[in-house]
């Protein structure tokens, strides 16, 4: 048997690498797994048959280990012993485990094992730190491991919070670890910092082999620094726990790197993923993110939007966005209801909002309530463009007040700075909004990150956590394409508008004015044919009895005599 073992490590470490230091490897006959330092392995495990790595040779000069395994959606559980413990094992889809060595150790092994009926494909590796190093999760209070270099990461529609241990100082092997809370000064952990990165995988991307592999650039400090975005650096006064905008169905690696400013040297945590989505859901999972209803109501929103964009000056329909933003906030936040029963409602409420802007022009022809409501809907587009930059991540806009001063600010400054050309102010509001309306229906079909520059706007009005979450989006390629479409279609709109209004009337007299108008011309002139045709009143009549008739049966032919009395 010990002969048979030894043949299985002898092929195991024969095996040639693949590009990335990564190795591809299966199962081993003997449930052996043979790890080297730093490297990346690839490996399946399955529900009867748990794995057991090994790491040899280990040097000196290293004072403790951090073995991490990942997986797509799948869970995995990596322990110290072959039966998992709550304070010896962590379950999830990226775990790790510090291993403290001891004087003169040169090997250590986990367990590895899975739950789930179905095979789950991992990636692994061990990394190797020094004394001088802080260690991840070494002061832990909160979670079940004595040390937990692992962020434990929640999300819901609105945000995704991340949550770590605090780190320790490195301490060399045989020697007792530093305390955590006896003092704060120099000399204690009070002096790290963390550095919160976070990582965008590439858009509409969910498949497992482009997770792990992008999990690669994650792990170590070089790779870490040199690929992510730093978000935020927090001190050892801070909260270890950050919030970020959910994106749903976006790939999002992130990662904290503990930084010991006195020694120069770093650390990095286990890194964590989410879609913000479940791949196991049968309704609404990651793969068909968009509700049948969302891709309804947004597909006949854009073809009014299109109308708009190339039609809307002489017509009015943006009370629709108006009233119909308003509405959806004030049922979601106060009515239980349903997301479908709440677009239905929006739709509706829209539609009355725009009738009644519609028939305020047609009644009384009052233009400057009419611009307003044009002049806030582009303002409120503007506003949340200036928001969705990283002006919007400021620590300052944290608060509810500030923020919403500042940005009601903004949208009402737009009509007031075009209040002396509404023309433009209304073709200007055409172009853009009839537009956007293409990006959000776009978006219920495939991913886009400018669908957010409205949407964190609807997040931070219905809930009130929002304010502190960073709203950082990727920009890729499909981005770039649907924001060039954006800009073509706002400004062919926009042209054709001013080109077509080009010699008319800065607004047309609104339809009451002319009816009245014409109305009066007929009575006055007796020449205009149109004076002999009987008033509406009478028509409508005489055409009611010629129906009548139409249907009375015909009587029969021959003399008839009254009778006489």
């Amino acid at each position: 048997m010990g002969l048979l073992r030894l043949l299985v490590l002898a092929l195991l470490a024969s095996q040639p690498e693949v590009v990335g230091g990564a190795e591809t490897v299966g199962n081993s006959s003997e449930g052996l797994l043979e790890f080297s330092m730093g490297t990346f392995r690839y490996f399946e495990l399955n529900r009867p048959f748990p794995e057991e790595a090994i790491l040899r040779h280990i040097s000196s000069n290293v004072t403790f280990l951090i073995f991490q395994i990942h997986s797509q959606y799948q869970n995995t559980t990596i322990s110290f012993s072959k039966t998992p413990l709550p304070n010896t094992s962590g379950t999830g889809t990226d775990k790790g485990l510090v291993f403290i060595l001891r004087p003169e150790q040169s090997m250590c092994t986990w367990y590895l094992e899975t739950l789930d009926a179905e095979p789950v494909q991992n990636v692994a590796i061990p990394l190797s730190y020094s004394g001088r190093d802080p260690i991840p999760g070494g002061c832990n209070l909160e979670f079940d491991l004595d040390i937990d270099p692992n962020i434990y990461l929640e999300y819901n529609f609105f945000e995704t919070t991340i949550k770590f241990a605090p780190a320790n100082l490195g301490y060399a092997r045989g020697t007792d670890p530093p305390p955590c809370d006896i003092g704060t000064g120099r000399d204690s952990r009070w002096r790290l910092q963390y550095d919160v990165y976070q990582y965008f995988l590439p858009e509409n991307d969910l498949t497992e082999e482009g997770l792990l592999q992008h999990l690669q650039r994650m792990a170590e400090v070089p790779q870490v620094v040199a690929n992510a975005i730093k978000v935020v650096t927090l001190t050892a006064n801070d909260k270890t726990s950050v919030s970020f905008s959910s994106l749903r169905g976006q790939g999002v690696i992130y990662n904290v790197i503990v930084w010991d400013p006195f020694l120069n040297t770093s650390a990095a945590y286990v890194p964590a993923h989410t879609y913000a989505c479940s791949f196991e859901e049968t309704e609404g999972n990651c793969s068909s993110l968009g509700r049948v209803s969302s891709k309804v109501f947004f597909t006949l929103f854009a073809l009014l939007g299109l109308f708009i964009c190339f039609f809307g000056h002489r017509f009015w329909k943006t009370g629709f966005i108006f009233m119909g933003f308003f509405f959806y906030v004030l049922i979601t936040r106060l009515t239980p209801i349903k997301y479908d029963v709440r677009l239905i409602l929006t739709a509706i409420a829209g539609s009355v909002g725009g009738i009644f802007l519609v028939a305020a022009w047609w009644r009384f022809g009052i233009l400057l309530l009419c611009m307003l409501c044009v002049g806030l809907v582009l303002g409120f587009l503007v506003s949340s463009v200036t928001f969705f930059t990283p002006l919007g991540n400021l620590k300052i806009f944290r608060d509810d007040g500030v923020f919403w001063v500042t940005f009601s600010c903004i949208a009402v400054l737009i009509p007031v700075v075009f209040m002396g050309c509404l023309r433009i102010l209304n073709i200007l509001t055409c172009g853009f909004i009839g537009s956007y309306s293409v990006v959000l229906a776009v978006d219920s079909y495939l991913y886009t990150s400018l669908s957010y520059i409205t949407l964190n706007v609807l997040k931070r009005a219905l809930n009130t956590d929002f304010r502190g979450a960073f709203t950082n989006v990727p920009f890729q390629t499909n981005d770039f394409i649907i924001l060039a479409v954006w800009g073509m279609l706002a400004v062919s709109g926009i042209t054709l508008q001013i080109r077509r209004e080009r010699g008319q009337p800065i607004f047309p007299p609104h339809p009451y004015k002319l009816w009245k108008r014409e109305r009066e011309r007929r009575v006055t002139n007796i020449l205009d044919p149109s004076y002999h045709i009987p008033p509406l009143r009478e028509r409508l009549y005489g055409r009611l009895t010629q129906i009548k008739e139409f249907f009375q049966k015909e009587q029969p032919a021959g003399e008839r005599t009254p009778l006489l009395l």
